[in-house]
């Protein structure tokens, strides 16, 4: 039986339709897109301005179903576009492994098999309607009809001719028996926890970005762990989400941490000793394999990693400004934070806002602030990243 199978459509139109230049994009009509649970599967509607070719394909490890189409600009796909509890994550963008197609990628919470799928046009205007439907079925079925997941890309790879998705790690601070800072009842690692998972959703609605989380709940992970996760997933940059509390003097605004090999102020030596005392909560003491990294990293300094670091805390920093996010008096600062400390990975420390200041405690706790600020930084993350891709060939000379 064969293994790799999909389904190519091509729709059986009128004259008056094959007529339309179908180089042009196909746009997205919002009130007739959506997913739906329906009975035990999975509904998938997708309204479009006209007809175009598209292709059904099932993928193992972990089960998707993506859709290419050539093309579809998928700017007008509804916020509440995915309504079904069976479907995980849905991702757009550019199908990076074929020139001139659009992809859409559904994350299923388990194996389904392709029962229909089908495109009805409307013989006036040329509108489609593209509709599949997915029964669920069992991992033996599934593993047959469905294609191996395909190796992934790292866009900032210089020897990798075809990029592919940017790989952030979200590092939500604290977590478990490390609550972080607190004001009254509110807690630092339940605010980065949920700011952690809204960021999450902003930058993979970009249809560029991957995200991996190093923790999805209230658990303690440790700080090396941390970093073991976003290398395990091959991250292209690793951020880890903070707002601290100062018990002396004053502090205010978001600021952008990179690694230095000693605090800058008294401030951020208390943060950074705090950081390091929260690690040793399991018994792990990492002051020796603190000392071997500190030397790695000595020697890769004038090297890419610390560099990169820092052009993407400049890029954070310069879309916080021009977005109005609240910002620290000095928001570009150094410090010795074990997250910092990857020698192969750009890793920024992001410090949201202080809950010691009640305005941006305020400003955290408010969805809209909390918003503006999720955009600035997707958008600084897809600028770094071009940017970044664009020096590669640089970095190897």
């Amino acid at each position: 039986m064969i293994r790799a199978a999909f389904i190519f459509v091509l729709a059986i139109l009128p004259a008056s339709i094959m007529a339309q230049d179908f180089r042009a994009l196909a746009r997205i009509e919002p009130t007739e897109s959506h997913v739906r649970d329906r009975g035990s599967g999975v509904e998938i509607d997708l309204g479009l301005s006209q007809a175009v070719p598209y292709r059904v394909r099932l993928f193992d490890d972990p089960p998707r179903l993506t859709v290419d189409f050539r093309e579809v600009s998928w700017s007008g796909l509804p916020q509440d576009f995915d309504g079904a509890d069976r479907v995980l994550a849905v991702h757009t963008g550019a199908a990076r492994d074929t020139a001139g197609w659009s992809r859409l990628v559904l994350a299923l919470d388990g194996p389904y098999l392709v029962d229909r799928a089908g495109m009805q046009t409307d013989p006036e205007t040329g509108a489609a309607q593209v509709t599949i439907r997915l029964e669920p079925t069992n991992p033996a079925s599934f593993a047959v009809i469905a294609e191996p997941a395909p190796a992934r890309r790292i866009l900032a790879d210089p020897l990798s001719d075809t990029p592919g998705p940017i790989i952030v790690a979200l590092d939500p601070g604290h977590g478990g028996v490390d609550p972080g800072a607190e004001a009254g009842d509110v807690r630092e690692s339940d605010l980065m926890l949920g700011f952690a998972l809204e960021l999450a959703e902003r930058l993979r609605r970009t249809g560029l970005i991957d995200v991996v989380m190093t923790r999805q709940s209230d658990v303690f992970v440790s700080l090396p762990q941390r970093i073991t996760i976003a290398r395990a997933a091959q991250a292209d940059i690793f951020i880890s989400l903070h707002a601290d509390a100062l018990s002396e003097g004053r502090a205010a605004g978001a600021t952008v941490y990179t690694l230095a090999d000693t605090a800058v102020d008294a401030a951020t030596a208390s943060l950074t000793e705090r950081f390091d005392r929260d690690d040793m909560i399991q018994g792990t003491d990492l002051a020796q394999a603190d000392d071997v990294v500190a030397a790695v990293l000595m020697d890769l300094n004038r090297q890419s990693t610390v560099a990169r670091s820092g052009a993407a805390a400049d890029a954070i920093v310069a879309a916080f400004e021009a977005s109005g996010v609240a910002l620290h008096r000095q928001p570009r600062l150094h410090a010795g934070f074990t997250v910092l400390t990857a020698a192969d990975i750009p890793s920024l420390l992001v410090e949201i806002g202080f809950l010691s200041d009640p305005d941006d405690l305020a400003r955290i706790q408010d969805p809209e602030a909390r918003a503006i600020m999720q955009n600035a930084m997707a958008e600084a993350i897809l600028a770094w990243a071009e940017a970044d891709a664009a020096a590669a060939p640089l970095r190897l000379q």
